[in-house]
Parts: structure tokens; C-alpha cells; sequence
């Protein structure tokens, strides 16, 4: 845990011209789509994640996870709805590599 915070950390310091998206950005939605998956997976009682769009930090970046190149980080707030309940937001990051692949989506609890 405390490596992916300091590759986190890393990542964000080395990008540059952060700034607000939308829903409609393909890398939200890519982030949108893999982190659902990924719920779901590990609890089939998830049923929606619903991004918040006023909290999205998209940031560019240029470095490296190992060699795995990091090309963007999105940091925000997400809804995890479980049975129709949704409840407080969780924070997320994604990591995007090349062509727009999502390397990691993850969640916290704030």
C-alpha cells in the first residue's frame, strides 16, 4: 500500500496541465467501465459506480511505473452502488498507459 502511494505520489508530481473533465472524457469513461468491472468482481452485489464529475483532476503525465509507461492520472470521487443503495463517496485513481489503457483503478474509502 504505501508503494502505490508513493508511485501515486511520483506520478502526479511529474505530470502536468491538470484540469477538470467530464463525464464524456474517453479516459473517465474508461476509468468508469474498468473500476465497475473490477467492483464487481470482487462483489457481485455492486451495481453502479457513478463518477463526480466536479471532483475530476485529469492530469498528463510522462513517466513510468517500473517500465510501464503512466501517459495520464485521474484523481476524484466516485459512488459505489451496492443493491441500488449508494452511499458516501470513495476516492479513486486511475492510472492510464498508452493509447489510453487503464493500468490500475483504485478505490478508498474516505
Amino acid at each position: 500500500m504505501r508503494t502505490l502511494a508513493c508511485l501515486i505520489a511520483a506520478a502526479v508530481a511529474f505530470t502536468s496541465d491538470a484540469f477538470a473533465q467530464t463525464a464524456v472524457d474517453p479516459a473517465v469513461t474508461a476509468c468508469k467501465s474498468t473500476g465497475l468491472l473490477a467492483l464487481q468482481e470482487r462483489s457481485p452485489e455492486v451495481t453502479d459506480l457513478v463518477i463526480d464529475v466536479e471532483s475530476l483532476a485529469v492530469s498528463k503525465a510522462d513517466t513510468k511505473v517500473g517500465d510501464v509507461p503512466i501517459k495520464a492520472v485521474i484523481l476524484g470521487e466516485a459512488y459505489i452502488a451496492r443493491k441500488e443503495k449508494t452511499g458516501k463517496p470513495d476516492r479513486f485513481v486511475c492510472l492510464l498507459g498508452e493509447k489510453g489503457k487503464v493500468l490500475l483503478t483504485f478505490f478508498t474509502a474516505q
